[in-house]
């Protein structure tokens, strides 16, 4: 496994240092590639011996149509297709789009539950909890269809237009057209310190594991930056606010993993990775190494079901070592991860073909691996993303600062939790449901 790391870092780091090669005679959607689609799951994927034992390629339209043929239905909900540079921009938060996520709140009233900061919607001064009340020029109810909506803002390319209209907290109505571009996505959205009688609470809200461009070993300086913040406020108690976290990147879960385990842990089991019976020697197991001086016995997570994978990864890891509790909801359920596979077959490389399944399960130092449910929240409480970052009138958050308190969630915070029959996390599959986001 450690030999795929240092593959995927090539991967990652390669792609800043020269241009993609050229491929005029390139022909992604062939049979051909689909016989090295289908040779390469046989040899990497980690429910290999589920694969039909023999299937024809010309009896499928395209590569996506094959590969959803072809998977483990029962689980594997993951397994996706891209390209190479769509991939290894997505690791290091390169992006294009308007840069924003929204969700509902129970009256299904839809809000602006994040902006990045250098994307379209971040310069053009959008923020969490403006609501959304027509997208281009149409109410909301004219893109729901049953309980699932389909707002028709396009692909993520730069250039596609799409107008909104929000109301703002102060109640005044604004029209924003705004453009989609490229743009470096940030991962931490808000951290902020509040003090709860003696204690110096650290609040981080934390949107997607990825790692800082040109950095070797690969990590993310991010994470470093609100680390060192949180180490000189000296906080004893740590709120982190995975609600809209779908992944990434593994080795970023683990540096934040040795930043969060307290110092009589280090050197402790992480967690451990298993290949299927064919790659079974890439086995391997993952040790903390204690990085600076946060000292922590217990963590509140707040999470919801866009909260998955490297996610959970980080929360199934620290489970055995310290008291965490969950407020909000049940996290998506994804203990199993993936690397991509196209540089180890010729054909999809140079076809542009990324193919990334499912090839390793996870397990924490207890063995715990089978997660597909999720994990279920302590106390259940309803999303209120009509409040900005760090305002305590957000229910989860106010939960996560009550248990801190007393050690538990009234029930003035837990009734009539709401759970949405639509989230962000449901708009997207393959690559964007790991980095959801408009």
């Amino acid at each position: 496994m450690k030999n795929i790391r240092w593959v995927f870092g090539l991967l990652i780091l390669g792609f800043w240092a020269c241009d993609p090669p050229e491929e005029p005679s390139a022909q992604p959607q062939s049979n051909e590639v689909r016989d090295a689609i289908f040779a390469t799951m046989k040899e990497w994927y980690y429910w290999n011996m589920e694969l039909p034992t023999n299937v024809n390629t010309g009896d499928y339209s395209s590569n996506e149509e094959f590969l959803d043929a072809i998977i483990f239905k029962p689980l594997d909900r993951f397994s996706y297709l891209t390209t190479q540079e769509a991939f290894q921009n997505a690791f290091v938060g390169r992006n294009a789009g308007h840069g924003f996520g929204f969700g509902f709140d129970a009256e299904e009233r839809l809000y602006l539950t994040f902006v990045f900061d250098e994307a379209p919607a971040g310069k053009d001064g959008w923020k969490r909890g403006w609501e959304i009340i027509e997208i281009n020029g149409k109410p909301l109810a004219d893109y729901k269809s049953g309980n699932v909506y389909d707002f028709q803002l396009g692909p993520s390319d730069p250039g596609i237009t799409n107008t909104f209209t929000f109301r703002l907290p102060d109640g005044s109505i604004t029209t924003r057209t705004n453009t989609k571009a490229e743009y470096q996505s940030n991962s931490v959205l808000h951290q902020q310190v509040f003090e709860l009688d003696t204690k110096k609470v650290g609040y981080w809200v934390y949107q997607s594991f990825k790692a800082t461009p040109d950095v070797t070993p690969i990590q993310s300086r991010e994470v470093q930056n609100s680390m060192k913040y949180f180490m000189e406020q000296g906080v004893s108690e740590m709120i982190i606010d995975l609600r809209y976290n779908g992944g990434g990147s593994v080795d970023v879960a683990e540096q934040i993993n040795n930043y969060l385990i307290n110092p009589g842990n280090s050197d402790r089991l992480m967690y451990t990775n298993k290949l299927n019976n064919v790659k079974s020697n890439f086995n391997t197991s993952e040790i903390f190494k204690k990085l600076g001086t946060l000292n922590l016995d217990r963590i509140i997570f707040i999470t919801s079901r866009g909260t998955a994978s490297a996610s959970e990864l980080v929360i199934n890891a620290l489970d055995p070592y310290m008291e965490l509790v969950l407020i909000g909801d049940n996290t998506f359920g994804k203990p199993v991860g993936s690397f991509p596979l196209a540089r180890f077959n010729q054909v999809l490389q140079d076809n542009d073909v990324e193919l990334v399944p499912i090839t390793f399960a996870i397990a924490n130092s207890q063995g715990k691996a089978e997660y597909f449910d999720g994990f279920p929240a302590d106390f259940s409480v309803s999303d209120s993303p009509q409040f900005a970052w760090g305002d305590t009138r957000d229910l989860r958050l106010s939960a996560a600062l009550q248990y801190i308190q007393e050690g538990t969630v009234n029930s003035r915070l837990r009734q009539g939790f709401y759970r949405p029959n639509w989230e962000m996390i449901d708009a997207f599959t393959g690559l964007q449901q790991e980095f959801p986001a408009f």
